[in-house]
């Protein structure tokens, strides 16, 4: 980012914040905000400065998998971050973007301690971002007292991850993609209905830290691919109709089409260069696994984001075949 890209990021924050910003901390506090799976991806931006995206997206979240954010305030001359326990230097990359979000939003001369716990792999396509942006965000609102509506907390923790700004709800959420160039329209809002029977299903290929980011894979797809061409169009096709079965209860569309989203997102990646493949080896043979069970009359879909991990989609009266079918799945109930 540019320092005129920053200074407009920083202007905008300002006027969301006003003297809010000034505000005396709490001497602590700490919020959980759930990972969330995009059922239509976001997978491009029209904007870095702003982290806006291409398109909209919709996601479901985790419940009980994503991350919990403790702050306190410390008197050091520099933030200190600590992931599951462990201290992570001033320079590594997961650092450096909690720190520029915190400055970003604090006063100076306000130097926190952030402890940060994980229930999901962190950077291998679990969304551990969106829920740790969304976690830090709900925490830093109750800290310093702001009181801030959630389509401002939204377009915040956006500004840490594109993702996190889905991640402050249960259950759904779209991430509307907005025209403002300052990103004050492109937020996130919950979708008011409920799926009880719903289930997503983890199979933890890798809990490797991923070779390419997101951000950079993005980039490089952007750049490079021919077939991103195609890319937004579809998308927001695919959004229409996934939001469309959800207020319809419509498994198979729902799924279905999160599948074609998800096959399609991959294919853009691919047909970058040098290629981008997420997919390990078994990632493949899970995938197989799932269309041959498709196949054979068990109604479950599939769904990927940049990482080798997979996402089973099917309905609580299939659970125990999946289970039977996949020995390491962690099943996940939404909305329970």
């Amino acid at each position: 980012m540019n320092q005129t890209n920053a200074n407009a990021v920083g202007t905008w924050v300002d006027q969301i914040l006003d003297q809010q910003k000034y505000n005396s901390p709490a001497a602590q506090a700490s919020a959980y905000a759930p990972s969330n799976i995009a059922l239509s991806k976001y997978w491009g931006k029209r904007e870095t400065s702003f982290n806006l995206p291409v398109t909209g997206s919709l996601s479901i979240s985790l419940a009980q998998h994503g991350t919990r954010t403790g702050l306190s305030v410390i008197d050091a001359p520099q933030h200190q971050v600590i992931l599951n326990g462990v201290a992570i230097g001033a320079s590594s990359c997961f650092a450096v973007k909690v720190c520029q979000w915190l400055d970003r939003v604090l006063p100076s001369d306000l130097k926190l301690r952030i402890d940060t716990y994980n229930t999901v792999p962190t950077a291998a396509g679990l969304a551990s971002s969106a829920s740790g942006f969304a976690a830090l965000t709900l925490a830093t609102n109750t800290l310093m007292g702001w009181q801030l509506p959630e389509r401002q907390l939204s377009a915040l923790a956006r500004l840490g991850s594109g993702s996190a700004s889905r991640s402050l709800w249960h259950g759904f959420a779209k991430w509307q993609v907005g025209e403002l160039a300052d990103g004050s329209d492109s937020i996130a809002f919950p979708l008011t209905q409920q799926w009880p029977q719903l289930r997503v299903g983890l199979l933890t290929i890798s809990s490797q830290t991923k070779a390419v980011s997101s951000r950079e894979g993005m980039a490089r797809t952007i750049a490079t691919s021919a077939l991103y061409q195609q890319w937004p169009q579809q998308a927001q096709s695919n959004l229409a109709t996934i939001e469309a079965a959800i207020t319809d209860s419509d498994f198979q569309t729902m799924a279905a089409t999160a599948e074609h989203n998800a096959m399609s997102m991959h294919a853009t990646m691919a047909a970058a260069w040098p290629p981008l493949v997420y997919w390990q080896p078994e990632s493949l043979i899970q995938m197989q696994k799932v269309w041959q069970l498709r196949q054979q009359g068990l109604p479950v879909y599939l769904t990927m984001d940049a990482g080798p991990n997979i996402k089973l989609l099917f309905e609580a009266q299939h659970q125990a075949d999946v289970q039977a079918a996949f020995a390491e799945v962690q099943v996940i109930s939404p909305f329970a």
